[in-house]
């Protein structure tokens, strides 16, 4: 159902609602004046529509296709004016309760659109956008795959959402919170090699992606280049050419390390240099969010609590 099928007027807290008084004098006139403007999907196709949505009126019905945008919503103070999130929001513990409008692939429209949403925030990956603003709803798109990029939705969305000093604080505090897990990292495992898978296949975090930024930042060398891309699925014998000092990734997939051809004779294996982590740690460090200082942390703490060499 699109917003066609509707007819709406602004309620008190500046969302659109179901019209069923008879309308007043003053809002006949403003509904004729309003036909005469071009048409929503007009709007969406000169992309102009969200611009125009935004600026009209403050945000206070959001809906959220990612876990990271989801996390940096309401890190920006701004939590309670979400009225849904895709399947996989789980941080902050409140949003687990919102409506869920499915994922990256099969993000459900129509309940999106049910929901009255005046800002739905997207990434790059999502099918949606185009269908949601042909229905005349706002959308933002952001790609954060770097920690530069990171920062700067931070700050866009904080714009966005009317919170540009929240938002200046919490990249000042994610630089605070990367500078001090850098400085605890010990000198002897400074240097040291590193592979981070992320997904079945294997997939790996490159050095390229913002997890590779986070552990060079930590002083550590990736092992999967930049080149294969930002989350490759690698050829496990890469590994066996150049094999890692230290392995990180989720203990589930990670569990078969030893029947994989060859890996039981990696040194980090051998000598147990494993972070296996479990699905709540796992989410703190794959997604590209405001708790980006937080995961670094946590990488510190786990490597810190490796058995000696």
């Amino acid at each position: 159902m699109g917003f066609g099928a509707l007819r709406l007027r602004p309620d008190e807290s500046g969302s659109a609602a179901p019209a069923g008084e008879d309308a007043s004098p003053a809002l006949v006139l403003a509904r004729k004046a309003l036909r005469m403007l071009p048409s929503a999907s007009l709007l969406a196709t000169l992309g102009l529509f969200s611009s125009l949505a935004v600026a009209q009126q403050p945000v206070s019905r959001i809906v959220t296709l990612s876990p990271s945008l989801t996390e940096a919503v309401c890190a920006l103070g701004r939590c309670a004016q979400l009225v849904g999130t895709d399947r996989h929001s789980t941080w902050p513990g409140s949003v687990q309760v919102l409506p869920k409008v499915g994922g990256l692939e099969d993000a459900q429209i129509e309940r999106i659109v049910a929901l009255r949403p005046n800002m739905v925030l997207l990434g790059p990956r999502s099918r949606a956008g185009e269908r949601l603003q042909s229905l005349g709803v706002p959308v933002m798109v952001f790609d954060a795959r770097t920690h530069a990029e990171l920062k700067r939705m931070l700050l866009k969305l904080g714009d966005s959402l009317g919170e540009p000093v929240r938002a200046a604080d919490l990249v000042a505090r994610i630089n605070a919170e990367m500078d001090a897990a850098a400085s605890r990292v010990p000198v002897a495992l400074r240097g040291r090699t590193v592979y981070v898978e992320v997904g079945p296949a294997p997939t790996a975090a490159s050095d390229k992606s913002f997890i590779g930024e986070t552990l060079a930042r930590l002083g550590l060398v990736n092992v999967v280049s930049g080149e294969l891309g930002l989350f490759p699925k690698i050829n496990p014998e890469l590994l066996l050419r150049r094999p890692p000092d230290l392995i990180i990734g989720p203990r589930a997939t990670l569990a078969n390390l030893m029947d994989r051809p060859g890996w039981s004779t990696l040194p980090a294996v051998r000598q147990q240099q494993l972070c296996l982590l479990d699905a709540e740690r796992m989410d703190l460090l794959s997604r590209p969010g405001p708790r980006l200082g937080e995961a670094a942390q946590m990488l510190v703490d786990c490597l810190m609590a490796l058995p000696p060499r």
